[in-house]
Order: C-alpha cells, then structure tokens, then sequence
C-alpha cells in the first residue's frame, strides 16, 4: 500500500508488526526509567508474533539488549533475529533469543508478555497453545529473577491467569494502563510528524 500511495500509510497493526505499540511502549519505558540505552527487556511467550517481532526491531536499533523466551515452536521469523542481530551489532547491545524463560528474564529492567491468542489464530489451537506456552506464563516465581525495580508491561488485552497471573498485572510492578494510555499519545505524535507538523 505504501508504494502505491501518494500519502503516508501507518502500521496500525499486521500479523507480521505491530510498530505503533512499540513506541508507544519505548516511550513507557523512558518514562518510568528515565532512558532506554542499556536496559534489558525480557519478552515470554509466542516468539512468532508482531509484538516480538516489533519490539526486536525497537530495542535493537536503540540500543536496549533484548531477550526472548520461546518455546522452539514459536520461535521469532528467522529474517527478522538476523536483521536485529545486525542492529543489535551496530548499538552496542545484546539480543538473545533462548527456550529458557529464567535465562531470559535473568537482570532483566522490563518484563513483557503478549496474548497466546493472538488475532489470526484459530479458537481451536487455544488449548494446544496453553500447553505450549504455560512455562512462559509471567508468575512471582519467574519475576523473582529480574531486577526487584522490574517493570511489567503487556500491550493488552490480557487475560489473567494465561500469560501473566493476576498478582502481576494488578501488582506493583505493572505499568499496563500507563502503557495503553501512551498509545493515543505516540499516535498523535506520528500523525503529527507525517503530515509535517513537527
């Protein structure tokens, strides 16, 4: 669409990225923790999805290490961790993409988990999915091996119990309403940068 049209075309939101939840997200982070190079996001869950994809492509290029923790099923599109090993390369951070959900969250500043249905995904695969990805589910447990200052955040909606349990989303540590609140923000922000306002 983009090539073909004579105006900006935005993401909003494909199968294969989600970049306006991503800003929307950098721009949470900066916010609680002041800066964004040097930090380590842990992602868990379905490694194949935008979100992941997305926030690879985010944390690489600005210089945040980054680890996903995936069931080797759902592992992140291969195009995309070597395009981001390649960011990651020239930022000066780390990426790692590991089966392991206490490596990857190990001294991590930012804890993220996204839906295990996502909207493409058929209702019948939800109970094989469930399966799959409950080693990945955000609990006390897995927190516990992040920074104490961690932060949680998860783009929404969400369902207790699944990705992440109550006790995490409803908790301290979690910035998900600041998160979703930032969305209308940064989406102000591209329109306003695409139609040459700022």
């Amino acid at each position: 669409m983009a090539e073909h049209a004579a105006i900006p075309v935005i993401n909003a939101l494909t199968d294969e990225g989600h970049p306006c939840q991503i800003l929307a997200d950098l721009q949470t982070i900066q916010e609680k923790k002041g800066t964004l190079k040097g930090l380590k996001l842990a992602y868990l869950g379905d490694g194949f999805n935008n979100v992941t994809h997305s926030l690879m492509q985010g944390c690489t290029k600005l210089g945040m290490h980054i680890s996903v923790g995936s069931p080797e099923e759902q592992m992140p599109a291969v195009e995309v961790t070597e395009m981001c090993s390649q960011f990651a390369k020239e930022s000066g951070c780390e990426l790692v993409v590991t089966d392991n959900p206490v490596e990857a969250v190990k001294e991590a500043d930012i804890i993220y988990t996204d839906s295990w249905m996502s909207y493409h995904i058929p209702k019948d695969e939800e109970a094989a999915r469930v399966k799959l990805f409950t080693p990945y589910q955000v609990n006390a447990a897995l927190m516990k091996h992040a920074k104490p200052d961690a932060i949680f955040m998860n783009c929404l909606p969400a369902l207790r119990g699944a990705e992440q349990t109550a006790e995490i989303i409803d908790g301290p540590q979690s910035v998900v309403f600041d998160e979703a609140e930032n969305r209308l923000h940064i989406q102000k922000a591209v329109m306003l940068t695409l139609c040459g306002a700022v």
